[in-house]
């Protein structure tokens, strides 16, 4: 990612902050519409889980300037979500919603630059999460 990425992600997800149980709520119902067989695996208040994952995408995208630090947070993370049953697939229907979930709550701030650095922001934190998911399973 490029530091101008990293500010774009940063600044939008500024923007998506005050609405984040919105945004939350947005996710999970088109992350179900693309795949229902990911419903069972949200065994929890859905509402605690949205603010988890708030809290946990903020934590990451401020991580973001510090790669080598945030970089083994989110290695374990995937590891603890392999655990939970997250098949490499699954990577791809999250990200799909993610972009989705970051159009609906930015609009026209949402540009085809803003897309594209999300796009670099998830494609490496989410490689970075597939690689604990196969050291995990190697372990």
């Amino acid at each position: 990612m490029t530091p101008r990425q990293i500010k774009l992600v940063q600044a939008s997800f500024a923007q998506v902050r005050p609405i984040a149980a919105t945004a939350a709520e947005l996710f999970y119902n088109r992350l179900f519409s693309l795949d229902p067989a990911l419903r069972p695996m949200f065994k929890g208040d859905i509402a605690r889980q949205g603010q988890m994952l708030m809290s946990m995408i903020g934590a990451a995208v401020l991580g973001l300037g510090n790669l080598e630090r945030l970089a083994p947070v989110v290695r374990d993370l995937g590891a603890r979500h392999a655990g939970y049953g997250v098949r490499t697939e699954h990577y791809a229907t999250v990200g799909a919603a993610l972009l989705w979930t970051l159009e609906q709550g930015l609009g026209p701030q949402f540009t085809d630059e803003v897309r594209e650095a999300w796009t670099a922001a998830y494609g490496l934190l989410s490689d970075v999460m597939q690689l604990g998911a196969m050291e995990a399973a190697s372990a």
